[in-house]
């Protein structure tokens, strides 16, 4: 009999837990469904005002486009001018540099071709003055005319007869030594 009560008192305790084991499970089902229906009907909420509130967000980033491209426009346009600013102020000293070694070269050229003996422009630009002014009188006291392109022809037709003086020089020296013999050279 002890066995008889022992079966019945497991079978009451096995009777109570499964209607506990039941409520529970028949409350979790109802949370569970009351869950997933308010997720059911705040997605329904989204997608009808997913458009407005999209719309809203679109227009707040485009006037923050604005906004900050403004910004960066002035910095860049402010970055722009100090940069203009400096090249302008690298480029004159570069200018002035490059002023003061081209003077210097100048300078030491010139030095340099004087030791040599070389006349400078201004000495040889005298020198043609001076040229003219002695052609002109050897001009006007020869009775020659006064343009200078006669002038040029003469200096023309006098170098061309010098090489026919050389020629006839050497032929009255040969004249006057008999013994020796040489030829003309052509010019």
């Amino acid at each position: 009999m002890v066995k008889k009560l022992s079966k019945i008192a497991a079978k009451k305790a096995s009777a109570s837990t499964s209607v506990l084991d039941s409520e529970l499970a028949n409350s979790v089902k109802a949370s569970a469904q009351q869950i997933w229906l308010a997720g059911m009907g705040a997605f329904a909420k989204a997608q009808a005002e997913g458009g407005k509130v999209f719309d809203a967000l679109v227009k707040e980033g485009v006037s923050l486009q604005r906004k900050t491209q403004a910004v960066a426009e002035q910095k860049l346009g402010d970055v722009s001018g100090k940069m203009s600013s400096m090249a302008s102020e690298v480029s004159s000293k570069a200018g002035a540099s490059w002023d003061k070694l081209e003077t210097i070269f100048e300078e030491r050229t010139a030095k340099a071709l004087g030791k040599l003996g070389v006349p400078t422009a201004k000495e040889v630009a005298d020198l043609h003055s001076r040229l003219a002014a002695l052609s002109a009188t050897v001009d006007r006291l020869s009775g020659a005319p006064k343009t200078r392109a006669a002038g040029k022809t003469a200096a023309k037709t006098a170098a061309a007869k010098a090489p026919a003086r050389k020629v006839a020089a050497k032929s009255a020296a040969a004249k006057k030594a008999p013994g020796r013999k040489t030829a003309a050279k052509p010019a």
